[in-house]
């Protein structure tokens, strides 16, 4: 338990603001890298945000075009709240403004949020059911997620995202039926990690149809166990050492 603990403290956010600028890029880089480990992205439909520290109403996002398993910290841009590009330049990807900064705005705790097409997150939303708690890491979500039960699939205005930030809530994740799963974090990597984790749960709902789940009771225990060191977060560091390395490699 030590071990993790000082894994964790290694990453702690810095305290000048451009520190914790550069920290939370760097983040977004593995994270996006991370995506690209699981064999997602390969079309481009998915984005990771990170907020700015002092323009609190941008947000920093990969660039359209740029591969994700060669996603590096120069190739982030930094997105303002009409959807302009305050630094940096190219194009993004116009769905993850218009899903973002709604989600954003309505909740200033968060830092980021993370959305990707994946092979198990967009058939079962396509399901329209609830996270329950049949394994140890749904746990997680067990009274934490929501449904945007709405067919607004194409989500191509600040409108349809506000729609989804409502539905969203105070909830750490949604379900977007019939599009995918999406995440939101504190962090980056608490954004991403859970990321990864929700799409085994709902692989894990896709394969075992008559699942018995278990009691409320167990399954806040569990999930007070599972989110001590912020949910996600242990697993992005595991991910990043197993695919990329040393997380300076996407620093440039």
């Amino acid at each position: 338990m030590a071990k993790i603990e000082e894994a964790l403290a290694a990453f702690q956010t810095p305290e000048s603001v451009e520190e914790i600028r550069e920290d939370r890029k760097r983040q977004v880089a593995l994270g996006y890298r991370i995506l690209a480990a699981q064999r997602w992205g390969d079309l481009g439909d998915g984005h990771i945000s990170a907020r700015d520290p002092e323009r609190t109403d941008c947000f920093w996002m990969l660039r359209y075009g740029v591969s994700y398993h060669e996603a590096m910290t120069s190739d982030l841009v930094l997105v303002g709240p009409n959807g302009e590009l305050v630094e940096r330049e190219g194009i993004i990807n116009v769905a993850g403004y218009y899903i973002h900064h709604p989600i954003l705005a309505a909740r200033p705790d968060l830092v980021s949020v993370t959305h990707v097409h994946t092979g198990w997150g967009t058939p079962f939303s396509a399901e329209g059911r609830p996270i329950e708690p049949i394994t140890q890491e749904s746990c997680v979500f067990f009274e934490d997620h929501a449904i945007f039960d709405n067919e607004e699939v194409q989500v191509q205005s600040t409108v349809a995202g506000g729609l989804i930030a409502e539905a969203l809530g105070n909830n750490r994740a949604i379900i977007l039926r019939n599009h995918g799963l999406l995440t939101t974090g504190t962090r980056v990597d608490e954004a991403v990690g859970t990321f990864v984790m929700m799409e085994r749960v709902a692989e894990a709902h896709m394969k075992a149809r008559d699942a018995k789940p278990i009691s409320a009771e167990a399954a806040r225990y569990a999930k007070k166990d599972l989110i001590r060191f912020g949910a996600g977060r242990p697993g992005f560091w595991s991910l990043v050492s197993r695919h990329i390395g040393e997380p300076s490699a996407v620093v440039g």
